[in-house]
């Protein structure tokens, strides 16, 4: 079953958001990750607002966790610093039926 990680963050510094997207990238890309959401209109229905939405489809629950726990991911993330207030969740999904 595939997995994902979905995030939500708003803004910090703008700098250190734009130094860490590349290196995030490059770390999910790794492990087979596929971006359907990254920035983009949305609509919040309930709980807290965020600036910005991400979701991230990996091959499988595994994979997603594995590039999370990445040293490309970890690189990425001490570049981040505190340049974000954020969630993020990795989520199995559900198994196709056909």
């Amino acid at each position: 079953m595939k997995g994902y990680i979905i995030g939500r963050a708003n803004i910090v510094d703008q700098q250190k958001s734009e130094n860490y997207k590349p290196l995030a990238a490059a770390a999910n890309k790794k492990f087979g990750g596929k971006y359907l959401a990254r920035g983009g209109r949305f609509t919040t229905k309930e709980g807290i607002e965020y600036e910005r939405n991400v979701i991230i489809e990996f091959p499988s629950y595994e994979k997603a966790k594995a590039a999370y726990e990445s040293d490309e991911y970890k690189k990425a993330l001490g570049v981040l610093g505190d340049g974000m207030e954020r969630t993020l969740v990795i989520v199995e999904g559900e198994e196709e039926t056909k």
